[in-house]
């Protein structure tokens, strides 16, 4: 074992026992703290950005974009090889799946004319899957796996051409809980996949030569002991097109500011747990909302780890995300949620994702759930909201 992964694993089992002790001191740290803190890593980002001098809307590819986004292809199948060679193979990323559960997706009435684009042009209410998860890359007890969760909304009946046609009713929304994502770009993301695979992702961030500790910084902010994915925000950290011209960011935002108990002795599955006690007898409901790029540079679409400021532009709620009462833990709706693909190209063109973050995960996602569907002996399937499942 080299130095690097034993200093790793050194730093992740203090970090396993920072996380027993989160629940008792971090909502008073986010109140007072968060804030302030966000806002220096956030200048500090910002003072060594350029300015490419981009108009609304506007990407820039990279240089060899193309060759970048195989690379990591190459990485994360690479990785899911060597870890699931001999078992039921898992995502590469967003890996536990704690639940995919049942919602409808509820177009606001009586829109702004700027608002009604794409799915949201008119009143209506669409069945969906709602795919609540982990970080990963693996999927080990939730108490060690829970920092930033992740979201996945497919929305069923959908009409119109897909840019991503191996579905044809679907339009996917794709989120964590951070408002910035763990990279910048593809290319800083390459180099930290080569990192997971050898064991070393810690060093992707603190390495003196090429540091990406203000990216740590602002995931670290967020990263916490969750008490339920149903209680969390969620941000798509990456912009996408709404309409001709208008680019956006979205966040799901629960309703309720309810808050479940972290148990005295978690289980290896409490959050599902948790979902699985909230959604037996009450409603869950979360804001769909949407936040309008308004100026190029300070909300580029091209660098993820740059939060869009709220101050410039604030999220407007266009739909509301609904998920009533009902049953997700049988074993056949847990196989279920295994198969879905959620890929944020399942999409209409009114709302084509944009930056180079979004352009690689179109292949991206597509190859690696062909890998794991592969590997387990599974065919890719769209799911209809009509599935059944025996308990």
């Amino acid at each position: 074992m080299s130095i690097k992964k034993r200093i790793n694993d050194l730093f992740l089992a203090l970090f396993y026992i920072e996380r027993r002790i989160d629940p008792y001191y971090r909502n008073t740290f986010d109140k007072i703290f968060r804030k302030p803190i966000s806002a220096l890593a956030q200048f500090l980002i910002n003072f060594k950005r350029k300015d490419d001098h981009l108009q609304i809307s506007e990407e820039k590819l990279l240089l060899n974009e193309n060759e970048i986004t195989d690379l990591i292809i190459q990485q994360m199948a690479q990785f899911t090889h060597k870890y699931y060679a001999d078992s039921f193979a898992l995502r590469a990323g967003n890996t536990k799946t704690y639940g995919v559960v049942r919602g409808e997706f509820e177009v606001l009435p009586d829109l702004a004319d700027n608002l009604r684009q794409g799915v949201f042009r008119y009143p209506k209410t669409y069945p969906a899957w709602v795919r609540f998860a982990g970080p990963g890359p693996l999927a080990p007890a939730d108490m060690k796996d829970n920092g930033v969760l992740s979201i996945g909304i497919k929305l069923m009946g959908v009409e119109g051409d897909k840019l991503l046609d191996d579905e044809k009713w679907t339009q996917d929304f794709t989120g964590i809980s951070a408002p910035t994502f763990t990279t910048p770009n593809i290319i800083e993301n390459l180099k930290l996949q080569r990192h997971v695979f050898e064991g070393t992702p810690l060093f992707y961030f603190i390495n003196p030569f090429d540091s990406h500790f203000l990216d740590a910084i602002m995931q670290g902010l967020y990263s916490k002991t969750q008490n339920s994915p149903l209680e969390v925000p969620y941000f798509s950290c990456v912009a996408y097109l709404f309409g001709d011209g208008q680019a956006i960011h979205y966040s799901i935002k629960p309703c309720s500011d309810e808050k479940t108990k972290v148990p005295g002795k978690p289980s290896a599955n409490y959050l599902r747990e948790a979902m699985v006690n909230t959604l037996s007898t009450k409603e869950v409901h979360f804001d769909f909302m949407i936040q309008f790029q308004t100026d190029a540079y300070r909300m580029p679409i091209e660098n993820a780890s740059v939060e869009w400021p709220e101050k410039l532009s604030p999220f407007i709620p266009v739909a509301r995300l609904r998920l009533p009462v009902q049953r997700f833990d049988s074993k056949g709706q847990l196989a279920f949620a295994e198969n879905l693909s959620y890929n944020p190209w399942h999409c209409i063109a009114d709302h084509r994702p944009l930056g180079n973050q979004n352009r690689a995960r179109k292949s991206i996602y597509y190859a690696l759930s062909g890998l794991r569907q592969t590997m387990n002996k599974e065919a890719r399937i769209e799911p209809t909201g009509a599935e059944v499942f025996d308990d």
